[in-house]
C-alpha cells in the first residue's frame, strides 16, 4: 500500500491530539487549513430536503460526554442522545493469522465488545458493522479456503452468520448489553422507502439502547446487488445515521507513506484533510490480512471517501487494539493512534441525495455540454438542451452517471425519462418535449433535487 502525502496530508501525531475537543472532533490547528471550514454554510442551497426530513431523531442534547451517566433501570428508555459512532471490524481482525487459519480471535472480540460497551456507557450510540460470516462458515465445515462459486460463498455465509451472532450475543451478554442483527444487501436500499425504513429501524434500535450489528446479506445478495465489501457498507450506514465517527478496524496501526513491511523509511500518516490529494497504489490483490477477507486498504480509502462526503470523520486503526477508539472520542484519554480523514468541505446534504449516492447503482450514462456542466455545478437541474449523448439502456427513475464532454463524471442522478425518450429529445429545448414525445412530462431530464454533484462521494 503506497500512500503519498501532499498538502492535504499531515504526518505529525501531535496535530491529531491537539485538535480534539471533548467530543473527539478535530476542531482547529496551528495551520488553519486543518479545520473543515464552511461545512455548514450552504445548508439548503443545494436543493436538499427541508431540515425536518433530514433531522437526526437522536439529536437535540448537549454534545458533552458524561463519563458517569445515570443508571437507567428500563433498558427500553431513551438513555442516551449522544453522537452516533459506527465501528467496522474486518475478517482479518475477527479470525487469526496464517498459523491458526480459521480460528476466531475471541480475545480480540472481547476487547472490541468491552470498548463498545464503554462507548455506550459514555453516552454514545454505537453501531457495529462486522465481517466474518463466510470465514466462520468455512471453519465450521473444515474448508481450507473460500468457495469460488457464488452459491458456495452464500452457503458458507448462511452457516457462519449464526455462529458469528451467537458469539456476539454471548460476549455482549456478559455486559447486559442488548444487540440486534441487521442484514443488508444493496437491493434492500434500492428503493427510497426501503432506505429510509432501514434508517428508521436503526434509529429506533439506538433509541432503545441496543447496539445494531450489521452485516451484508451475503446469503441472498447477487454480485450485481452487493456493496462489494463491508467497508463500503459501513460508510453507507454512517451516512445513513449522520454519524460523527466511522472507525475502520484493520490489521495495521494506520496508513503509511509506503509499505512499512518492505520500506523502513515509511512514515505514518496521521491526518488527511483532502482525501483527493492521496496518491493510492494498493498493489497486490487488495485482499485483507487473511485469505478469508474481501477487502484491503484500498477499500478502506474508498469507504473513507464515501463517508467523509457525508460529513463523517473516519479513522483507520488497528483492530487488535480496539480500546484505542476511546482515545479519539473521549477527553483526557491516552495517545490516539490511527489515520484520521476529516470531513470533506463539499459534502452531500439530505437523506435523499445520500440514498442516491450510496444506495443506488447507475445503469447508464448521460454526456452533457459545457453549459449544462456549469449549470449542474451551480446546483441547477439538467435539461434536454444540454445533453449531447446517451449510453446504456435504462428506464425512467433509474440512476445514471452524468459526465462532461471529456468523459469525467460530474454528477449522478435520477432521470425522469428512459434512454429511448432522452435520445429523442437530447439537444432540444424543453418547450418542444410535448411535440416530440407526444405526451406531457417534466421539463427537467434530472431535477436538481435528484442530482448529486459530489461524484467522489458516490458508491460504485
Amino acid at each position: 500500500m503506497i500512500m503519498t502525502p501532499t498538502a492535504g496530508v499531515h504526518n505529525r501525531k501531535e496535530e491529531v491530539e491537539q485538535h480534539m475537543n471533548g467530543n473527539g472532533a478535530i476542531v482547529g490547528s496551528r495551520d488553519s487549513s486543518m479545520a473543515p471550514s464552511g461545512a455548514g454554510s450552504d445548508a439548503g442551497s443545494d436543493g436538499s430536503e427541508p431540515s425536518s426530513q433530514n433531522s437526526n431523531p437522536l439529536s437535540g442534547s448537549s454534545s458533552h460526554v458524561d463519563l458517569n451517566p445515570p443508571v437507567v433501570a428500563d433498558p427500553t428508555a431513551n438513555n442516551g442522545k449522544g453522537e452516533v459512532i459506527v465501528v467496522k471490524v474486518g475478517t482479518s481482525t475477527i479470525m487469526r493469522g496464517e498459523e491458526e487459519e480459521g480460528d476466531i480471535a475471541l480475545s480480540t472480540l472481547a476487547l472490541l465488545v468491552d470498548t463498545l460497551v464503554a462507548l455506550r456507557k459514555a453516552g454514545f450510540h454505537v453501531v457495529l458493522v462486522t465481517s466474518g460470516a463466510v470465514g466462520l462458515g468455512c471453519k465450521r465445515l473444515g474448508l481450507k479456503k473460500k468457495p469460488e462459486s457464488l452459491a458456495g460463498r452464500q452457503a458458507m455465509a448462511a452457516i457462519g452468520q449464526s455462529s458469528l451472532m451467537r458469539t456476539y450475543e454471548e460476549l455482549f451478554g456478559y455486559a447486559n448489553q442488548h444487540v440486534a442483527q441487521i442484514l443488508l444487501a444493496r437491493g434492500d436500499v434500492a428503493k427510497s422507502h426501503q432506505y429510509f425504513n432501514a434508517r428508521n429501524t436503526l434509529f429506533e434500535l439506538l433509541r432503545l439502547g441496543v447496539i445494531p450489528i450489521v452485516n451484508e446479506n451475503d446469503t441472498i445478495a447477487t454480485e450485481e446487488l452487493r456493496f462489494g465489501d463491508n467497508d463500503r457498507l459501513s460508510a453507507m450506514v454512517a451516512g445513513l445515521l449522520d454519524a460523527k465517527w466511522l472507525f475502520l478496524l484493520t490489521d495495521v496501526d494506520q496508513m503509511y507513506t509506503a509499505d512499512p513491511r518492505s520500506d523502513p523509511s515509511a512514515a505514518p500518516i496521521d491526518v488527511v484533510e483532502d482525501i483527493e490529494s492521496l496518491m493510492v497504489n494498493t498493489g497486490g490483490d487488495g485482499k485483507g490480512g487473511t485469505q478469508w477477507g474481501t477487502g484491503g486498504m484500498g477499500t478502506k480509502v474508498t469507504a473513507a471517501r464515501l463517508a467523509t462526503a457525508a460529513e463523517v470523520t473516519v479513522c483507520i486503526m488497528n483492530g487488535a487494539k480496539p480500546e484505542n477508539i476511546l482515545n479519539f472520542v473521549l477527553p483526557h484519554k491516552g495517545k490516539a493512534v490511527g489515520t484520521v480523514f476529516l470531513p470533506q468541505k463539499k459534502v452531500i446534504r439530505g437523506g435523499r441525495k445520500r440514498w442516491i449516492a450510496h444506495g443506488l447503482k447507475p445503469t447508464g450514462t448521460i454526456y452533457v455540454d459545457s453549459g449544462a456542466e456549469k449549470a449542474i455545478l451551480r446546483k441547477k437541474s439538467l435539461f434536454a438542451a444540454g445533453i449531447i449523448r446517451v449510453e446504456g439502456e435504462f428506464d425512467a427513475e433509474a440512476c445514471v452517471h452524468v459526465c462532461n464532454s471529456s468523459g469525467e463524471e460530474i454528477a449522478r442522478g435520477l432521470v425522469n425519462y428512459s434512454h429511448e425518450e432522452i435520445e429523442k429529445v437530447k439537444g432540444l429545448h424543453s418547450d418542444v418535449l410535448l411535440e416530440v414525445l407526444g405526451y406531457e412530462g417534466p421539463e427537467e431530464i434530472i431535477h436538481r433535487h435528484n442530482l448529486v454533484d459530489v461524484p467522489s462521494g458516490c458508491n460504485d
